[in-house]
């Protein structure tokens, strides 16, 4: 157990650019697990700073079990001014441990694990909730990477794209977001208004916004489906009409998120319809005549499943780096 591996991000790059089906699997079998009562996913610890509002680096432990039986830790920093210096604005690494010792094995780059666990949630999510099978119009709202990943992934699940509208402040980011979508999913895509994004069959938000902007009085259709991925777009009125499924309860009904809104709002969790992991087991009804709004906090559950993937592959092909006698004391005498 003194053997430790670490998976440097070319390695971890090289292993999920053609994992899209295996992540979609590992992500949709780990909520249905969570559902089962098989994980342990306590709350998220959040560092943040009094000097840099909108920077903050959040912990997320975890343990799965059935066939992962692992521990795991993602530390993952979101400094949104990295931007302005052409860096990217998230990083992150995942420690995994062992589940019979407690003792360290890896250490994972994780920023690319987190953006497609993220970007899977999201298109398992869509497959589900999605009143048809046939092409729908897609907006998407902020055009980062978790924006392109999630455009990635709903192309590799098999949702159909009719054309594509996207939003952002940063007219740069926009066009980038339009080209990308049109060469992935072979549809149109075009820069629109916020009001004409939000006027689309599927609309998803992947920006860094800390309060709502969608205000209260935006009309919403039957059948229209929301993946609030950044849970901090929607005024919490417009989750009060309508089905709401969340990855867990307990985690996303906090730090201010939209249904953490509502639930200030209400006093009370009656507006959630249910969770992804009971969606996927057939035991989630939604009413036809309201939309529907995904809210997923993010699981480090997903992380370590997704990241124990990528460490046995890294070992099977070798670009892991393997530190023998990692730890230093291995006897208790």
């Amino acid at each position: 157990m003194s053997h430790f591996s670490v998976v440097p991000g070319a390695a971890v790059s090289a292993i999920l650019a053609d994992a899209h089906q295996d992540v979609l699997r590992i992500v949709a079998d780990t909520y249905v697990a969570h559902e089962q009562g098989l994980s342990v996913n306590p709350d998220s610890y959040f560092l943040r700073f009094p000097d840099k509002p909108n920077a903050r680096v959040i912990a997320l432990p975890s343990y799965l079990g059935g066939d992962v039986d692992a521990i795991g830790m993602k530390w993952i920093a979101s400094f949104p001014d990295n931007t302005l210096q052409g860096l990217p604005r998230a990083s992150a690494t995942l420690l995994i441990n062992d589940y019979a010792t407690g003792y360290p094995v890896a250490c994972l780059e994780a920023a690319g694990i987190s953006a497609v666990r993220t970007a899977a949630s999201a298109a398992v999510a869509a497959a589900e909730l999605l009143p048809t099978s046939g092409p729908v119009r897609l907006g998407v709202v902020g055009a980062g990477v978790i924006a392109r990943t999630i455009v990635d992934y709903l192309h590799a699940r098999g949702v159909k794209v009719a054309d594509v509208l996207v939003h952002d402040l940063d007219p740069t980011s926009a066009g980038h977001l339009t080209a990308h979508a049109t060469a992935r999913m072979g549809a149109p895509a075009a820069t629109g208004t916020l009001d004409e994004v939000l006027a689309r069959d599927l609309v998803v938000f992947a920006t860094t916004a800390a309060t709502p902007y969608v205000s209260a009085d935006t009309a919403l259709r039957p059948g229209q489906v929301l993946l609030n991925v950044s849970l901090r777009d929607l005024a919490p009125e417009l989750l009060l009409r309508s089905n709401n499924v969340v990855d867990d309860v307990d985690h996303c009904l906090k730090a201010q998120t939209a249904p953490h809104l509502a639930e200030q709002l209400t006093g009370g969790r009656d507006f959630i319809t249910g969770t992804l992991g009971a969606l996927l087991q057939g035991n989630v009804t939604l009413d036809a005549d309201r939309p529907t709004v995904f809210s997923p906090f993010g699981l480090g559950i997903l992380d370590l499943a997704v990241g124990h993937h990528v460490l046995h592959e890294a070992r099977r092909r070798g670009t892991a780096v393997e530190i023998p006698d990692f730890i230093g004391e291995t006897r208790r005498w």
